[in-house]
């Protein structure tokens, strides 16, 4: 194996930036067509916000693989992509937010009590990851509360109390309100609008197949709301909303006796936005939406076991 190979192997193996262009890249394939050519790689970079590096390194693979015959500044579609050419989800997402998602499970999910001791060196052990990745995961979480470093001893766990819930709640309400209010103001033709209509289909196949794809429904319930907070283009309100979005997914499985039922209100209440949305009323659609937040107020709080000193 050549250098060059063995350096794109690496590439391959580790960088969850190169996967999720590959992935991009592929789709971009596959909606072009046999026989269409590729923009440049400049325009291609661009496109995707990543280094020419990668995008040659994709190309390459590309090539390699007989989706495309790149020759000279030729790129031409030769093949349709099939789903085994793509990257899995969990293969494109950072060590960071594998780590992270591991974190918030161990933090939300276990039995671990405010007060708790927190050794980087067992986290490190426990996730897999390294020293530098689980101290800024610590560090950024200690942002928000939910855990705190003492001075000349380990982190100390917080809490995930009734307290914190509520407080965090009363910020995602108000960003919420102001990301949806100008959701609404950019008009049916806007991306966004469309990119919600989009949803409907997926909360639909939820809501007729509630037995059994109940469990689908938090990932679903987090790009809902990501398309307003994603067009409000504010990076202290991303920043926080990754914290809410693990939050909300997981306090969805902290009570199982009515989880579905949860689920399919939760997903009903999405519709009725979205049906707003569609019809272009926009008054009734911040009513839908304002009834959600309410309802994922109550479900908040009434799912978790809080501890009676919450």
């Amino acid at each position: 194996m050549t250098a060059k190979a063995k350096n794109r192997d690496q590439m391959t193996r580790d960088n969850s930036t190169y996967k999720e262009t590959f992935n991009r890249a592929l789709t971009l394939a596959s909606d072009l067509g046999v026989g269409e050519t590729l923009p440049t790689e400049n325009v291609l970079s661009d496109t995707w916000g990543t280094s020419r590096t990668t995008v040659r390194a994709v190309l390459t693979q590309l090539d390699e693989t007989g989706v495309i015959s790149w020759l000279g500044r030729r790129k031409t579609v030769l093949r349709k992509p099939a789903t085994r050419d793509f990257f899995s989800a969990e293969e494109t997402r950072s060590t960071s937010n594998r780590v992270e998602t591991k974190f918030m499970e161990f933090i939300l999910g276990g039995d671990l009590r405010p007060g708790t001791m927190l050794s980087e060196a067992e986290l490190v052990r426990t996730f897999g990851a390294s020293t530098s990745v689980v101290r800024e995961l610590l560090i950024r979480f200690s942002r928000f509360g939910l855990i705190e470093k003492k001075p000349n001893r380990a982190w100390v766990l917080r809490g995930f109390t009734r307290k914190f819930a509520a407080e965090l709640f009363d910020v995602r309400e108000m960003f919420e309100r102001r990301a949806f209010k100008a959701f609404l103001q950019a008009g049916p033709d806007s991306a966004e609008h469309l990119a919600l209509l989009e949803l409907a289909a997926e909360h639909h196949r939820i809501v007729d197949q509630i037995e059994t794809a109940y469990l689908d429904f938090p990932r679903l319930d987090e790009r809902f709301h990501r398309v307003w907070i994603d067009q409000l283009d504010n990076r202290f309100v991303d920043d926080f909303f990754a914290l809410i979005s693990v939050i909300f997914h997981y306090h969805y499985r902290w009570n199982k006796k009515d989880e579905r039922e949860r689920n399919l209100v939760a997903a009903h209440q999405h519709l009725a936005v979205i049906d707003a949305v569609a019809d272009n009323i926009p008054e009734r659609a911040l009513d839908k939406f304002e009834e959600h937040l309410s309802h994922a107020r109550l479900t908040l709080m009434a799912s978790v076991p809080w501890d009676a000193l919450a």
